[in-house]
């Protein structure tokens, strides 16, 4: 009974131990998973940051080629106001500024001054009112907000006009 007994502590003692291994491995386990999950977020929130990166920079470049060619715009646009026969080409320039999500500001003669929009390098008059007279450069918007301001001469009128 003696040797039963003392069987039964050693099982018991070997039962015990496996048990806290057991558990050891457990906790263990619940740290390594802890760490997996959490480089799992800090990898997909660094996977996100790139493509926040990677889209603004497609931004930028566009941007900055869209600067670079709005002096051609410009000229463009200057020739197709004075040779009658560049005029088609007028649509084919708007449908391409729509493509590139440009809008000309609109500066024509009698619109009011918007010192927003618009960049006056010339005033006659001495009216409150501010209108534009002349169209010296065109403004455009870029996807909604303004790119360049317009440069206009602008005539001050009194408001009965």
């Amino acid at each position: 009974m003696k040797r039963d007994k003392e069987k039964d502590e050693k099982i018991e003692e070997q039962v015990s131990s496996e048990i806290n291994q057991i558990e050891e491995m457990a906790q263990k386990n619940g740290e390594l998973l802890q760490d997996l999950q959490r480089t799992r977020a800090d990898f997909e929130n660094f996977r996100k940051q790139v493509d926040i990166q990677k889209e603004n920079e497609k931004k930028a470049t566009k941007l900055a080629t869209i600067y670079k060619i709005l002096p051609l715009i410009d000229d463009i646009d200057r020739a197709i106001g004075t040779y009658e026969e560049l005029k088609p080409l007028e649509k084919s320039l708007e449908k391409t500024l729509n493509e590139l999500n440009l809008a000309k500001i609109d500066s024509s003669e009698g619109t009011e001054f918007n010192p927003e929009l618009h960049e006056a390098v010339f005033a006659e008059g001495d009216g409150e009112k501010e209108i534009i007279s002349e169209t010296l450069r065109v403004g455009y918007y870029y996807e909604g907000e303004v790119l360049r301001e317009a440069m206009v001469k602008v005539k001050k009128v009194s408001e009965e006009s």
